[in-house]
């Protein structure tokens, strides 16, 4: 497999993604097929789309007789968590506390939502080695 982009995805890359993690396995003809209902795209174009993503670590691909057929090398938690990172570094300027600040006072919670989020952040804290906690001292 090709090494790990961490690069975000391109709205088009999205879009190639979206119909891979909704369809689980697909032909370059069936995408193409698919993003025809919304505009003409040269098979070329989509084949060139879909193997750069595999270059990247997106996609993986098998052999069925002559054609290959795509699936996600990575879950599609991975795009998002990307998008979110990038999107905490350009409207946050990297912190992820006035996301979270802007999110409660914007917005607002709701109790079970709160729960969750306690949860999920136990869970994060758990996970971590003691060199990778953030603003403990030891």
């Amino acid at each position: 497999m090709a090494a790990k982009d961490a690069s975000p995805l391109t709205a088009a890359q999205r879009e190639i993604m979206e119909i891979i993690w909704a369809q689980g396995e697909v032909t370059v003809t069936e995408v193409r097929e698919i993003l025809e209902e919304k505009r003409k795209l040269a098979r070329n174009t989509v084949l060139t789309m879909m193997v750069r993503l595999e270059e990247r670590g997106w996609l993986q691909h098998r052999n069925q007789g002559r054609t290959f057929v795509y699936s996600a090398a990575r879950p599609k938690a991975a795009s998002l968590g990307m998008k979110v990172s990038q999107m905490v570094d350009r409207l946050f300027a990297g912190s992820p506390e006035d996301l979270v600040t802007a999110l409660i006072e914007y917005r607002g919670l709701t109790s079970d939502e709160s729960e969750r989020i306690r949860k999920m952040v136990a869970q994060a804290e758990a996970k971590q080695t003691p060199t990778r906690k953030r603003g403990k001292k030891s």
